[in-house]
């Protein structure tokens, strides 16, 4: 029996956004994410290992419901390539992981191990066994456990059971170091708590239909590989980020939007302080300095397998010396804001010593012109010795020739002494025209080794004793060149929690001057956050329609217990109501994730959960109808929303029949609507079902409010002021929508004529019928020729006269 049981293969499907946000460079390897799952009596512990940083991630045992929601919201967040779980697990696991076998949504590969692998004892073996270069080298066995209870609570006994699980698949993988020698184990860099508290809930639907992220086709045929790019989104206006862990974070705030209101006020007060046009000039300066960051996980992990080069030596000389530049830059600002308090504490003095000790050790300038790691002078007098020897080499070998010439044959006229690295000290000759076989370029004292370019190298009793006297020198040079190397490495890497602290810092650092940045461009405004139920907005506008458009309209929102939770919006097509209902849903996530707002002014509660039924998602893949698919999504809403929770609804009910639409439209209405105010959740929907209040379906609620949008008619032209006032819309204008998208005059009008038929209850006649004059005239016509009959004659067939005649009245009267 396999140890190990794939369960379902395929290919992670990869979001953009963005390639210029979290990725590395374009000629490094792909990141691959291992997550690791074990849930048991309402309680689920996870790892995941992310090759990109060789970082190990780990979220304590944590409550879950029987649908395992925030499993399903850390797949979400970290799109794992493969997902590791037990072979013995609860009924609610084992259906859920079935359901990502069958969803093709999903592209994970799931790997199954038996129970054994996953046991506590095992797992702490495991994990002492590991690859871990942060350790300190003195450490002992005994040591281990103690300093790792430090940086992972082991009480959390799901959790450890998961990365015995992970451990087990890193180690059959080798994952990153698969091409290494067996003995060199998959580093673990870091061992970082991964969180999801005070995370607003928001599902895939709704990053959609708001449009936060959208991934399109790259043009470029050299950027195959990665297939997509940001498109126009929430994140790709706001990602102005100049280092890539910068973009790597900002796309986890998007993904993890909170209503903790101290990370929120760390984010806006730093937001705020650099949207001041005085302060500019250091913003500038900062993110020049952060262009230079490099990426310090993968360096680490070079540097842990001893694979690194020139240029990344470079990079990380480039980032250490711009993360001190940051560090004096901030030291001048305001240490009243937690986030510049942090850095000027935090950016230690290990960091102008690392700065200095690759600057001392490292010639650059060498390096790169030999592609090789140089050591510069005065680092080792060792190595200076021998540098020294192997350029005085050049006229030590002359006298050494002009000795060996002594003793050589006269038909020689010239010789040379030359050393070639891995050979040695060599004699050469001039190739004589009599030597053509091997046999004539033997030489008595000589031993012969090859013949190049018409030259004969030997081996001389001389050069034998120059080999022995001073060995080859290249290769010693360089040995001790690496032993160097890997000093210096050892003693950066005994400083990675300082560098990672650098990094963690300077992203977030990067992420905030983006949103500023983005605040200043587009003229947004810094939203008052309070923990009450209250929406207020003045002339709030859409972030993306607002730069598509040469003008556009802001409008108002105001909403909370007494004035309102649930707005009904009506309108003529076309007339905005769609957008209004996305124009408020982005607003409030852009402040939860500590950004300006595109209004004028802004106060707005902390909601816990965003919720919306506006885009039909392709139903063929999931086996369900598109119906089907929209109710689920009101389902969800209904079910799980609070009182604190916003709710997004375009044009429920209209995918079957009307009246079944209408009614449940109606009854979703009344569920929120019973609710009391604290209870009910802020809902804004979208409806062209006016009959649902013309028929008086809802109850008088202070509750409820009733929105509309205006228009004007400018003769048979319909104007859209989208302007958003109070009231009903009385008509949905399809006429006039029909004709400004171009049909036919004729098909409009008929169209006007049935819905005023049906709107009276009239008789609905078909279009092949002619007229009431049509009708009266043929019937003149047969009346006329009915009289001029003569009935006396005997050969008048009257039968078949009505038939010809009166019949083809009588059908179509």
């Amino acid at each position: 029996m396999n140890e190990e049981r794939n369960v379902r293969c395929g290919e992670r499907e990869r979001d953009v956004a963005s390639c210029a946000s979290l990725a590395g460079d374009e000629n490094e390897a792909p990141s691959e994410v291992l997550l690791s799952v074990f849930a048991q009596h309402g309680q689920v512990g996870l790892s995941f290992y992310d090759s990109k940083d060789c970082t190990l991630h780990f979220m304590p045992d944590t409550s879950d419901n029987r649908d395992l929601t925030i499993l399903d919201k850390v797949i979400q967040e970290i799109s794992p390539n493969v997902i590791i779980t037990s072979a013995k697990q609860e009924r609610n696991m084992a259906q859920f992981i079935k359901g990502l076998g069958s969803n093709p949504n999903y592209r994970q590969e799931i790997v199954v191990y038996p129970s054994a692998n996953f046991r506590v004892e095992v797992s702490k073996q495991r994990l002492l066994s590991a690859h871990l270069p942060f350790l300190p080298s003195s450490i002992t066995e005994n040591e281990k456990i103690p300093y790792l209870s430090s940086c992972i609570p082991f009480d959390s006994v799901l959790m450890l059971r998961s990365i015995g699980g992970l451990l087990k698949c890193l180690d059959r993988r080798r994952v990153g170091v698969e091409l290494e020698d067996s003995s060199v184990g998959v580093p673990i860099l870091q061992l970082l708590t991964y969180t999801l508290n005070d995370v607003v809930y928001i599902d895939r639907d709704t990053y959609s239909a708001l449009q936060i992220f959208k991934s399109e086709l790259h043009p470029s045929v050299y950027k195959f590989q990665s297939g997509v790019k940001e498109g126009l989104s929430l994140y790709g206006i706001l990602n102005r980020c100049r280092c890539k862990h910068g973009s790597r974070l900002l796309r986890q705030w998007f993904h993890r939007p909170t209503r903790d209101m101290s990370v929120l006020k760390r984010r806006q007060e730093v937001v705020r302080y650099f949207t001041s046009p005085h302060n500019s000039d250091v913003m500038n300066t900062l993110q020049n300095f952060l262009r230079n960051v490099g990426n310090i996980p993968t360096l680490l992990y070079k540097m842990s397998v001893t694979h690194t080069k020139v240029s990344d030596w470079q990079s990380l000389y480039k980032t250490v010396y711009s993360a001190v530049g940051i560090r004096d830059t901030v030291r001048s600002l305001p240490q009243n804001i937690h986030v510049f308090r942090e850095i000027s504490c935090d950016f230690k003095d290990e960091l102008p010593y690392i700065a200095t000790l690759i600057s001392k050790v490292v010639d650059f300038e060498s390096s790169l012109a030999d592609n090789c790691f140089i050591v510069k002078p005065n680092v080792d007098p060792a190595i200076d010795e021998k540098k020294r020897t192997m350029m005085g080499l050049s006229d030590f070998l002359t006298d050494v020739a002009r000795a060996e010439m002594e003793n050589l044959d006269s038909r020689f006229s010239t010789c040379s002494v030359i050393y070639i690295p891995l050979i040695g000290f060599l004699l050469s000759v001039p190739r004589l025209p009599g030597m053509v076989d091997k046999e004539n370029f033997e030489i008595e004292g000589l031993d012969f080794l090859f013949v190049s370019e018409d030259r004969l190298h030997y081996r001389s009793a001389k050069t034998k004793e120059l080999d022995h006297m001073l060995g080859d020198l290249h290769s010693d040079i360089k040995d001790m060149e690496r032993a160097v190397m890997a000093k210096l490495q050892a003693s950066v890497l005994q400083r990675s929690s300082c560098l990672y602290k650098v990094l963690s810092l300077c992203a977030e650092l990067d992420c905030l001057m983006a949103l500023a940045q983005a605040s200043q461009n587009y003229g947004y405004c810094s939203p008052t956050l309070t923990q009450s139920c209250r929406l207020t907005l003045h002339q709030s506008r859409h972030p993306l329609l607002e730069l598509c458009v040469p003008v556009f309209v802001a409008n108002p929102c105001i909403t909370s217990e007494t004035e309102g939770k649930v707005k009904v919006l009506t309108g003529p097509n076309s007339s905005g109501k769609s957008i209004y209902l996305k124009q408020v849903g982005l607003i409030v996530f852009m402040a939860l994730i500590g950004s300006d707002v595109p209004a004028k002014e802004a106060e707005i509660g902390l909601v816990d959960a965003i919720f919306t039924r506006m885009h039909s998602r392709e139903s063929v893949s999931v086996g369900l109808s598109t119906f089907m698919i929209d109710v689920n999504q009101m389902s969800h809403a209904l079910n799980n929303g609070t009182g604190t929770s916003l709710v997004l609804v375009d044009e429920f009910g209209k995918g079957t029949n009307t009246v079944d639409g209408l009614s449940l439209l109606a009854a979703c209405l009344n569920h929120w609507l019973r609710r009391s105010p604290s209870e009910c959740p802020f809902v804004f929907l979208a409806t062209n079902f006016h009959s649902v209040l013309q028929l008086g379906l809802l109850p008088q609620s202070p509750l409820l409010s009733l929105l509309t949008l205006e228009t004007a008619v400018d003769g048979e032209e319909l104007v859209f002021l989208y302007q958003l006032k109070e009231g009903i819309c009385q008509s949905s204008y399809a006429a006039n929508i029909a004709t400004l998208a171009g049909l036919e005059p004729a098909l409009v009008q008929r169209g006007v004529e049935v819905s005023e038929l049906y709107r009276t209850g009239k008789t609905i006649k078909r279009i092949d019928q002619p007229s009431g004059d049509e009708q009266i005239n043929r019937c003149k016509r047969v009346v006329q020729k009915f009289l001029s009959l003569d009935l006396d004659d005997l050969s008048l067939d009257l039968v078949k006269f009505m038939k010809e005649e009166l019949l083809p009245i009588g059908e179509r009267l």
